[in-house]
């Protein structure tokens, strides 16, 4: 699934450097309307130097009486920062699923790019946001969120993976 307007990387191994420079990454967590999911991150932020792995988890439990998979989609703000956060694992690259008042701990594998110490646009960046919205696989809303995406635009897909 592609991410929505701060379109991140994807990675298979960390930087072979590590960075004195500290960005805080903050974590937001929300479901659609029809997503019958608790969603949250475990924690609000951690602090991670430029090179260095990231670790977080985020916290999901199915409401519903019946099994149902969501697909989330994700984004990074400031949306420059896009090209500079990498995931390396993520349970955002397939679908999840959750029986009935199933509670689980989804983890995501991180790091940000020693590249952005270089880029004088990212000079001001001391915070990036990583956000994910759960949606029912196959759905409506799913389909709206994926159309609002792709036709409005959005700058961070150009010239990105």
């Amino acid at each position: 699934m592609t991410g929505f307007d701060g379109t991140t990387r994807t990675a298979e191994t960390l930087p072979d450097k590590v960075l004195d420079r500290v960005v805080t990454i903050k974590f937001n967590a929300s479901t659609g309307r029809n997503m019958m999911w608790d969603f949250k991150p475990e924690l609000r932020e951690i602090d991670v130097r430029l090179g260095e792995k990231g670790l977080a988890a985020f916290h999901a439990k199915n409401r519903s009486n019946t099994a149902t998979a969501g697909t989330a989609i994700y984004n990074v703000t400031p949306f420059k920062a896009g090209k500079y956060f990498h995931k390396i694992q993520c349970f955002c690259f397939d679908e999840q699923a959750l029986q009935p008042g199933q509670d689980v701990s989804m983890p995501v594998m991180f790091f940000v790019d020693p590249a952005m110490n270089d880029d004088p646009d990212m000079e001001d960046v001391k915070a990036i946001t990583l956000s994910y919205t759960f949606y029912p696989v196959e759905s409506k809303e799913l389909e709206d969120a994926l159309d609002a995406f792709y036709n409005e635009g959005n700058p961070a897909i150009q010239g990105t993976n």
